[in-house]
């Protein structure tokens, strides 16, 4: 059979017929459907193709040990996030998820519960305390909660090896008897993504800003829970409303109140005035 515009689809798949892991069958069956319904809906020229694949090359040559430029990528086009959904089907009362990001990067330094995760010192200081708790409500002893921020200019410890230390704006932290955890940072501030490689001139070409709302990043777990992998945003924080990777659920935006009362200041060993945010993680039970 000769390989035509209209033979092109049933012979690619027709190829992986003899694939052993059935899974694997089906993926790239479907992917070659339609990654050639698309070909066929644009029509794109030869110019157009190796621009395209430019684009790719260009994209995995920007990935290094610090950086993933092809998660950024999944980011703006918006397919992490459809991918979390679809793998985070679950109990409406537990803590919704969201995207990792690429700056995930090191294991995070373990610390005692009160530590200070900011290590730089330059941005106004913020307490963050909470609990994680069961879909029933009860607490969670011992469950492991792994933060980690931008610095108040908007760059993670990875982006600034010379200039931030190591660990900086991470933390890994075991809750109390009682499920509650608590830890001292910066209040984080609104930053863009990295634009100086290929998803940047992506984000340019298509008119779209390359920045994130205020937020923290979590991971939780807990002995027979499923964790998940979310964040805090700070409410009335800029771009909740266009974050560039549209990680943004209304369920976790979080007041981070102003305290300028010295006494509660010093009992959290900060300087007022501070910002102070609660948050409670409601873990789903493992199947």
């Amino acid at each position: 059979m000769d390989f035509t515009e209209e033979t092109a689809t049933d012979a690619v798949v027709a190829s992986f017929t003899g694939t052993a892991d059935p899974r694997l069958r089906e993926i790239l069956g479907s992917l070659a459907r339609h990654l050639h319904g698309f070909v066929r809906e644009v029509e794109p020229t030869f110019e157009e193709w190796e621009r395209a694949v430019g684009f790719l090359t260009a994209t995995g040559q920007r990935c290094d040990d610090q950086r993933q430029e092809f998660i950024l990528l999944s980011d703006v086009l918006g397919v992490t996030m459809l991918v979390d959904a679809i793998n985070h089907r679950k109990a409406t009362e537990a803590t919704e998820s969201t995207v990792l990001g690429p700056f995930h990067m090191v294991a995070s330094p373990p610390r005692e519960l009160g530590d200070t995760i900011d290590l730089v010192g330059t941005g106004q200081p913020c307490v963050v305390t909470g609990r994680v708790v069961s879909l029933d409500g009860a607490p969670l002893p011992g469950a492991q909660v792994d933060v980690w921020q931008a610095d108040d200019h908007g760059f993670y410890d990875v982006q600034q090896p010379g200039g931030q230390p190591p660990g900086n704006g991470r933390g890994l932290f075991t809750c109390d008897d009682e499920g509650r955890f608590w830890f001292r940072t910066v209040t984080p501030s609104a930053y863009p993504i990295p634009t100086d490689g290929p998803v940047g001139g992506l984000l340019t070409a298509t008119g779209r800003h390359p920045y994130r709302p205020a937020h923290i990043h979590f991971i939780v777990a807990a002995d027979g829970h499923q964790p998940v992998t979310t964040h805090v945003f700070v409410a009335g924080s800029q771009y909740l409303d266009s974050d560039a990777v549209f990680a943004v659920k209304q369920s976790l935006i979080r007041d981070f109140d102003e305290v300028d009362d010295p006494d509660q200041a010093a009992a959290y060993g900060v300087q007022a005035p501070f910002r102070h945010a609660r948050f409670e993680v409601v873990l789903q039970p493992s199947p």
